[in-house]
């Protein structure tokens, strides 16, 4: 990615603020209680504590990244609407038929499906591409092609 923030698409900021309230309510609700710290304990109790810590840095170190990642985003503007950059939201139609409307994303989040990470086959291969184009991108299957309709929020015509 480009050392400039890049823009951040609505879906990206509703679904990363979403990852950053849960995260922060594990934070909390994993905190120990006082009595906690003051208690000896056996093996058993200390590969727990052990855990706990691993997951609360697994928790600060996402929520570093979200929070940077909002900051960045709100530094940046608007995402592209010309060509397909981070932040833009696409409409594309497969093979099948099937049209979605995608939002590129740098970090991905399991509460949105939309998102698709720039760093992904898809997502990669859309970079830079405008709407009309029709882009190849890598799959376990092999390679696919889809139909670029739109980049920017979709019509009427382009959404699902």
């Amino acid at each position: 990615m480009s050392q400039e923030p890049e823009p951040i698409s609505a879906a990206e900021r509703r679904a990363l603020e979403r990852d950053r309230d849960a995260l922060r309510a594990a934070r909390a609700a994993d905190a120990p209680a006082p009595q906690d710290s003051d208690q000896a304990g056996d093996r058993g109790d200390a590969a727990d504590q052990s855990e706990r810590v691993d997951e609360a840095t697994h928790i600060g170190v996402r929520l570093a990244e979200i929070t940077l990642r909002l900051h960045e985003g709100e530094r940046a503007g608007v995402p592209p609407v010309d060509a397909v950059g981070v932040g833009s939201t696409v409409t594309v139609r497969f093979p099948d038929g099937d049209r979605a409307t995608l939002h590129l994303a740098r970090l991905a989040s399991d509460r949105d499906p939309t998102l698709v990470t720039a760093d992904s086959p898809l997502g990669h291969a859309l970079l830079g591409h405008e709407a009309g184009d029709r882009v190849e991108y890598a799959t376990p299957d092999g390679r696919e092609t889809v139909h670029l309709l739109s980049v920017g929020e979709p019509g009427p015509e382009n959404g699902r």
